[in-house]
């Protein structure tokens, strides 16, 4: 669509929002054709089909477990372990084909995104979409980042949030103890408990049939495969095992990176200002790359979300260079940190309410 004119500027106007860092901008556009030039853009498809077959893989696995070695409690806790890798590896595979950065052309990695969210995981593609590209866009910005939509009702996230609900003299949860209960109401909770009927609710509101033809593929799939080894109760026995202990890789790796981080309303910043400050990564090994689905490179992703996800270390040293030009803070922790870091960010914002609310 060409650009419209739709007035000039007096002279003495500025062209660029005094809000907005320019300099880091304009750094930044010729960083991304720096990266185009290196084929840092391009996905190697082995790489993308190794992952899909060793999700594969591991799906079968976890059924031979139950056929070869009964369904007494150890072979129904290890098929359960199995199944709770494959969805978890196989949300950070969708993650991939739904930011279209698996295939050059958008039709196969829509295909592609169907077909792992929906039939390997039974979780809608609109749905993802809807709420992922929010949070990409304004990340950890309130009301405009869904991925924070728990402020208020169940947390009080960020200094600035939460002195400023304390002012307002509201409590929705005792946030002085959500570093404590968020051990009962995050990790363990959110698949199982609200995921699991919202996607449901989701599709149908909102007359999405291809995604919830794909969705009861899945079921009927794993319906068929489990019930007449396990008998129906010890099949839904099995599938809320699995999506705890999913619910619980996913929220602990998803937070690491930016409950952490700066949490405010949108200040109208340049967009790179605004991924920085939202987003930090965790240190580089293969059982991290593995377990986080090289989201422990949030930076780089929030900074080029179509890249294909083996291109991450080798944009890293090109993005911190950027960051110690301007000033910016690039903070890269071990895996066991991170995960600590979520939990003191949220003792240290629900202290920060408390104060406020008793004191100010």
């Amino acid at each position: 669509m060409n650009s419209l004119l739709i007035g000039e500027l007096s002279p003495e106007q500025p062209s660029f929002e005094p809000t907005k860092n320019k300099e880091l901008t304009e750094e930044f556009r010729e960083l991304q054709a720096t990266v185009e030039r290196m084929g840092l853009m391009k996905a190697n498809p082995v790489f993308f089909l190794l992952h899909l077959l060793h999700i594969l893989l591991l799906d079968a696995a976890a059924w031979l477990t139950l056929w070869l070695c009964g369904t007494s409690f150890l072979p129904l806790l290890l098929c359960a372990v199995l199944l709770s890798t494959v969805q978890a590896q196989a949300g950070w595979l969708q993650h991939d084909f739904g930011h279209l950065s698996v295939f050059s052309t958008s039709t196969w990695n829509h295909l592609l995104h169907h077909f792992v969210i929906g039939h390997l995981k039974g979780a809608p593609a609109s749905w993802w979409n809807h709420l992922h590209f929010q949070h990409h866009a304004k990340p950890n910005c309130f009301r405009k980042d869904p991925d924070i939509n728990m402020h208020p009702f169940f947390f009080a996230l960020g200094k600035i949030l939460s002195v400023e609900l304390g002012k307002q003299k509201k409590k929705y949860m005792p946030y002085n103890h959500q570093h404590r209960y968020f051990f009962l109401i995050g990790p363990p909770a959110l698949l199982p408990l609200y995921f699991q009927w919202y996607i449901f609710y989701f599709v149908i509101q909102r007359k999405k049939w291809v995604d919830l033809a794909w969705m009861i593929s899945f079921y009927v799939r794993i319906f068929l495969t489990y019930v007449p080894l396990l008998g129906l109760k010890g099949f839904l026995g099995l599938f809320f095992m699995v999506r705890f202990l999913e619910s619980n890789w996913f929220v602990w790796v998803t937070q690491m990176n930016h409950i952490p981080m700066h949490i405010d309303y949108d200040r109208n910043v340049d967009w790179v200002s605004t991924q920085l400050q939202a987003t930090c990564n965790v240190h580089k090994s293969a059982f991290n790359d593995w377990f986080s689905g090289h989201l422990n490179f949030q930076i780089e992703h929030h900074l080029f979300p179509t890249m294909p996800r083996h291109s991450y270390h080798r944009v890293a040293p090109l993005v911190q260079s950027l960051c110690a030009k301007h000033g910016i803070e690039y903070q890269s922790k071990p895996l066991f940190s991170a995960f600590a870091d979520i939990v003191h960010s949220l003792r240290e914002s629900g202290q920060l309410w408390l104060d406020a609310y008793l004191h100010q």
